[in-house]
């Protein structure tokens, strides 16, 4: 899943991006509410990560804004702001969860991996199709009871994939939240990917829509 990062501050912004991207998700870090809102208008994102004292445009305005634009996307609150009131005042704008400074990395996975699920519609936490079961926090996949190695870009396509299980995923869309603005895209790096995913978890795991994208079938 890509990530947008809104935070001004320096240490921490580049903290929490390093410990994200080991997660396993994609993070663009910009450092002002303008700049966020350009890189929504531009990219697709799973998830935001807010902070409230922005330059230029703060989180909160940022946050009204997108939502009265009817962006349905998930948001966090990164806030040293601990008041109830704050608290009252993020959530009613439109956030969907809080987080107060200092926190733990840990956590924010977490709450990241909660909100996706929910968005998703979805209560379990593991991913399941068949006999293979993904589980994102411990970023370990099984096939048949056997974990499987996989690279973090594998892991990334297949848990994308498995979190819209029925719906054909465009390249455009799989490319999108595999790689952030600063990575190069090599032009076949996808069919890659999903080949190899092929000859681990089973040829038939994978279904290529012609003009269109890919798919893994519901159960």
């Amino acid at each position: 899943m890509r990530i947008l990062l809104v935070e001004d501050d320096e240490a921490l912004g580049d903290g929490v991006r390093v410990g994200l991207v080991q997660e396993r998700f994609t993070v663009d870090w910009v450092k002002d509410g303008k700049e966020a809102l350009a890189a929504l208008e531009a990219e697709d994102y799973g998830l935001m990560i807010l902070d409230l004292g922005l330059p230029k445009l703060s989180g909160i305005d940022l946050l009204k804004l997108i939502r009265s634009r009817g962006m349905e996307l998930p948001v966090i609150i990164l806030t040293a702001r601990d008041t109830v009131a704050d608290r009252i005042l993020g959530l009613d704008r439109g956030a969907d969860d809080y987080v107060v400074k200092p926190f733990d990395l840990d956590e924010l996975a977490a709450r990241i991996r909660a909100l996706t699920r929910r968005k998703m519609g979805r209560a379990e936490p593991l991913l399941v199709h068949d006999n293979i079961i993904l589980d994102p926090a411990a970023h370990k996949v099984t096939l048949g009871g056997e974990e499987v190695a996989l690279s973090p870009r594998e892991f990334a396509v297949l848990r994308e994939l498995l979190e819209n299980s029925g719906i054909v995923l465009s390249r455009d869309r799989l490319e999108q939240s595999l790689y952030g603005w600063n990575e190069e895209v090599e032009s076949n790096a996808l069919e890659v990917h999903i080949h190899h995913l092929r000859r681990k978890l089973g040829a038939k795991l994978i279904k290529t829509i012609r003009g269109v994208g890919y798919v893994i079938q519901r159960d």
